[in-house]
């Protein structure tokens, strides 16, 4: 069933986190500092909301180089969602050409912390990883026509990168509600 972003308020910090690459490692948020705009986005490798983008997404991610820092993270309950395992989503970031860390959130704390909702999901922080941009990828879904292009978070990357406002008319992003192990939805 789809779900919509919570749409988290503008300037809200990014939450810490330290968890486990699909490929190995770690990743925290602490490994971002000093970026001027941290992409962080809740993937999944099942839904079809983001294999819909998965490639636009990792083209996106790799045209900014370094002056975007971007993180994947899957919260998916992986014994309900197999698809949803580390094995899984490394082959979903090979096959969507990901450049960036997939990591793990096997407690489902920093997707509670976060306030994601759905995957896609994503949250634009600026220099001091405050939350500048929250919301939809583009106006394309799965069936509805709309190219995919990325166009809404790109103009929001471009303004940041360009010291300008982002707009604060934001629209949600729409994808698969996050699949939440018995007990630990948001209330």
């Amino acid at each position: 069933m789809a779900a919509n972003s919570f749409m988290v308020p503008l300037g809200t910090p990014a939450p810490a986190f330290d968890l486990t690459a699909v490929n190995g490692g770690s990743v925290a948020l602490d490994d971002f500092k000093g970026s001027p705009a941290t992409l962080v986005t809740f993937l999944s490798n099942h839904c079809p909301y983001v294999r819909h983008i998965e490639t636009a997404l990792g083209a996106l991610a790799t045209g900014y180089g370094s002056r975007l820092s971007v993180v994947a993270i899957c919260s998916n309950d992986s014994v309900t969602y197999p698809d949803d395992d580390a094995t899984h989503l490394a082959e979903q970031a090979a096959r969507a050409g990901f450049a960036f860390p997939y990591l793990l959130d096997e407690t489902q704390e920093v997707a509670k912390s976060y306030r994601a909702a759905c995957t896609p999901d994503f949250f634009l922080y600026d220099g001091e990883l405050r939350l500048v941009y929250r919301g939809q990828f583009d106006d394309s879904r799965p069936g509805n026509d709309v190219p995919v292009t990325g166009a809404t978070l790109r103009a929001a990357i471009d303004a940041l990168l360009a010291g300008e406002p982002v707009g604060a008319d934001q629209r949600p992003s729409i994808g698969c509600g996050i699949k939440w192990k018995p007990g630990n939805a948001p209330a």
